[in-house]
This record gives structure tokens, sequence and C-alpha cells, in this order.
């Protein structure tokens, strides 16, 4: 592929347009349960701008640590002319180090200066859950994936706490239910907090969590024998190929009962679409899996990445569909 040195097409293929679907996927899950609070109180339209605040937030940030990841590595090393995965923009010299190293500058103060907005919708320690991403984002590549905790960060930071916080910021007030349902008590935070809310949304990150994660147990699949030369130890290399096949099976059936007991518990309705919808992402996750286990090493497994990638957009998207039509009767009903 011919790119000219530090274009704007070496830097669109530097952002990785194909991981973006990792960073809107919570987002669009915490919004779903922050919207059901909102319409519950017979109003949503306040709820759109802090969602479209966190969703910039997020797009910023992958962007960011995709230019991390890219410099550091390349600084390392680890992506040499062995690398299976999609061609890199420093290694390939789309982009010069010192380019890359102001792009991650900029990126990083772009992503400070979208995120300050959602201060005045969550509160000053939003400041700190931003700085805390920025950190993730740089202890990532340059520590946590070369021991093996990448796994854990990326159920963390795209997951659990966007998923979380992405509610926060829209659940008016910031407000949460009791887990009795949409018909049940409302509380303020900070005078009686329904922990069993917070739990529940808690759990629902930790379920798109564990679907984004998928994404990188397919990376390192396909690399495991590159990464295992390079001294890399990430969780795939320390449980081996077979036991990390079972464990992206696995994620994706977890995460699909997860969002069927988030969906019947949040709304608590009886609302059969939540033992349904969820169950639609399987067919396409089974697909994935087979196809990982068959083509089991190679170049030929990004194609499998690729599917992983539309898995956790489609995951979401039914995620947040099982609330939205479970919610709108309850809202159209008030």
């Amino acid at each position: 592929m011919q790119v000219k040195t530090n274009s704007l097409k070496a830097w669109i293929l530097a952002a990785r347009p194909k991981t973006l679907a990792g960073a809107v996927a919570p987002v669009l899950v915490g919004a779903a349960l922050g919207f059901a609070v909102l319409l519950a109180y017979g109003r949503w339209t306040t709820g759109v701008i802090p969602f479209g605040f966190c969703v910039l937030f997020a797009l910023a940030m992958q962007i960011d640590a995709n230019f991390i990841n890219d410099y550091f590595d390349f600084k390392k090393g680890a992506d040499s002319e062995e690398r299976l995965g999609p061609e890199r923009a420093c290694s390939k010299g789309w982009i010069t180090p010192s380019a890359m190293k102001t792009g991650i500058v900029i990126t990083t103060i772009i992503s400070l200066l979208i995120g300050l907005p959602l201060v005045y919708f969550g509160g000053w320690w939003m400041l700190a859950v931003g700085l805390l991403c920025i950190l993730g984002a740089f202890l990532y590549t340059t520590k946590f994936s070369y021991l093996g905790l990448g796994d854990v960060m990326v159920v963390i930071f795209f997951g659990i706490i966007p998923v979380f916080f992405t509610f926060h910021v829209i659940s008016p007030k910031n407000i949460f239910m009791s887990p009795s349902g949409l018909g049940g008590d409302v509380v303020e935070m900070g005078s009686s907090v329904s922990w069993g809310m917070v739990m529940l949304v808690v759990l629902a990150g930790f379920c798109v969590g564990i679907v984004v994660n998928n994404l990188l147990i397919i990376n390192n699949y396909r690399d495991r024998e590159q990464d295992l030369k390079n001294g890399k130890k990430t969780l795939v290399v320390r449980l081996g190929s077979k036991t990390s096949e079972w464990l992206y099976l696995l994620n994706g059936c977890v995460a699909t009962i997860g969002a069927m007991v988030v969906c019947g518990r949040f709304v608590g309705t009886g609302f059969p679409f939540n033992l349904v919808i969820p169950l639609f992402f399987l067919p396409f996750h089974f697909l994935a899996h087979g196809n990982m286990v068959r083509i089991n090493h190679g170049k030929e497994l990004n194609a499998v990445l690729g599917q992983t990638s539309r898995n956790i957009l489609i995951y979401s998207l039914l995620f947040a569909l099982t609330i939205a039509l479970a919610v709108l009767p309850v809202w159209y009903s008030r």
C-alpha cells in the first residue's frame, strides 16, 4: 500500500477506524440505561448533550490509545516484519515517530477538552475519571499488555467505566432507581443510593467489557507465537490456544446471559423481549468462534478480528434495543 508519510490517509489508518466499535459499544449500553431513567420521568432530551460528549470522548480516547500503542510498540520493536496483524503506521513509515508523539499529545489534549463538559453533568470527580482513562491508555501499552493484564484493563476501561459513567451523566440529577424496575422507587444519589441499581449497571459494564475483550483475545491468539518469542506474556500465551478458544466462546455466552439478567431486572415488567433479543447475538458469536478454531493461526485470523469487531457492535445494539423496547411502553403509559 502506497501511503505518503504523515499524510491525512496515514493518520486515518493510524487511527484504526475498525477498532472504534469497541469504544462506542459501552457508551450505547450506558446511554440506554440512562435514557430509560429519563423516560421514566417522561422526558429524554436532557440526556442528549451528555450522551454526545460521551461518544466523542470515547472515540477520541480510542484514537489516542491507538496512537500510543502504535508508537510504543514500534519503540519496543514489537511491530516487526513478522507481524501478522494489520499494518502499523510507525513501523511502515507512514508516520514518523516524532510526528506520532505530537499526535499523541494533540489527541490527549482533545480528549481532555471533550471530557471537560462532562464535569458539569457528572460532578468534578468526572475529571479524575478522564485522567484515569488517559493514564490507563498509556499503562496498557507500556506495562499491562506485556504482563498478561491487558484483558483486565479492557474489561475495566472498555466496559465497566464507560457504561457506568455514561449512565451516571445521563441520569437526571445523578438519580438511581431501585432495582425493582421502572415502576420502583426513585432515589437521589447522595441521599439513599440504590446499590442494587449500581450493581446492575456495573454488571452491564462487565458484560460489555468481556465482549469487547474478545477483540483482544483474537488479536493475541493470532500473535501468540510471535508474542512468546518476544517475551510478551499475554493471557493467550499464558493460557494456551485451546483454553483461549474456550474463553472467547465463554465470554460471548456469559455476556448474553448477563444482558438478559440486566434487562429483566432493570425493566421489571415481565417484558418477553429481554429473554429473546440478546439471543440473536449468539449465531454471530458462534460463527466467529468457529472460524477462529478452524483457521487457528496466520494472517487469515484478521478476518475473525473484523467479525469480532462487528459482533461487539451487534451485541451493544441488541442490548440497547432490548432496554428501549421495554421502557417505551412504560413511558407512553405515563
